[in-house]
């Protein structure tokens, strides 16, 4: 018999027409979006099902709006194969998803969760804001070669590895002088280069200034121990500690996430098959760079 996981994707995931068929098909999946509107203040289905692209792709709204569409698909499994829910072992999500997987784990109720989520994406965009910024993909190089690029590009400013998501795509991220000056040595290096949708430097010292917010947002809702491990994306492991979570759920937006290293611990552990829980495909994508053999099974309406 298989052992489960599930995975929850971040930022970046978001496309207009998001979570439409499932909350036509699934009552359950429709109340969470009615639910978020209330708390949110704003039609969040108009904006996933509609757009504009412009405010989709906003942290504001980007990561509400994954949080919420990602537990709608998580409904549609519910619903469909109830018997996967009860076998899922273990859960992980891609730094935004972390908290979707925490949610899915029990240890946040979805209005406590959305409301932290939304303070956090706004936290993000301000401290975005305040420093031009920005993050681009590496592709086809090793850590090592990365590194060297990141140290020289420091010379123009804070630039830092921010994702060590799987063999050969490792993303760069910092000051717009210094990121520029990285995709300029990672191309010449024979690097394929994609810059990022993104407001800014995620998972830099940059986003400091959006560490007391989360720290205050997430000291005024409830913890509990999580029904089954989350791994945490800042030490690839998991905590069962109400304050440990809420200490490297703060540490997580200045710290890079080390998807790799929480995805090999659950290999290493015995899972043998996965579920990504939410729009796209990054994580399956990601996985098959990983250990190309294990199964994924994405659950969204793409």
């Amino acid at each position: 018999m298989s052992r489960i996981g599930f995975l929850f994707p971040g930022q970046g995931a978001q496309h207009i027409g998001m979570g439409k068929q499932i909350v036509e098909q699934y009552p359950a999946a429709d109340a969470l979006f009615d639910q978020a509107a209330e708390i949110l203040g704003y039609d969040l289905k108009k904006l996933c099902f509609e757009g504009p692209s412009s405010e989709l792709d906003s942290t504001v709204y980007s990561q509400p709006a994954i949080f919420v569409t990602s537990l709608a698909c998580l409904e549609k499994l519910r619903a469909d194969s109830p018997d996967i829910i009860l076998s899922c072992e273990v859960a992980a999500g891609l730094s935004l998803g972390e908290y979707t997987a925490l949610v899915f784990s029990g240890a946040m109720s979805f209005e406590d969760g959305l409301r932290v989520v939304q303070q956090r994406g706004q936290a993000m965009q301000d401290a975005a804001d305040a420093t031009p910024s920005g993050m681009a993909s590496v592709l086809m190089l090793d850590l090592a070669d990365v590194e060297k690029i990141r140290d020289e590009a420091q010379s123009a400013g804070i630039v830092e590895i921010a994702n060590y998501l799987c063999p050969g795509n490792l993303v760069l991220s910092g000051e717009n002088a210094a990121i520029e000056l990285a995709v300029e040595l990672a191309e010449k290096a024979g690097a394929k280069v994609v810059p990022l949708a993104v407001a800014g430097a995620f998972h830099t010292e940059i986003m400091k200034p959006a560490d007391d917010r989360l720290m205050k947002a997430l000291s005024e809702v409830p913890i509990a121990s999580p029904e089954r491990p989350v791994i945490s994306n800042v030490d690839a492991q998991s905590h069962s500690d109400p304050d440990e979570i809420k200490e490297v759920l703060v540490r997580q937006v200045i710290n890079p996430v080390r998807w790799e290293d929480s995805v090999r611990g659950m290999l290493d552990s015995g899972v043998d098959e996965f579920y990504e829980i939410g729009p796209g495909r990054v994580l399956t994508g990601l996985l098959k760079r990983i250990h190309r053999k294990t199964r994924c099974t994405a659950v969204n309406d793409s």
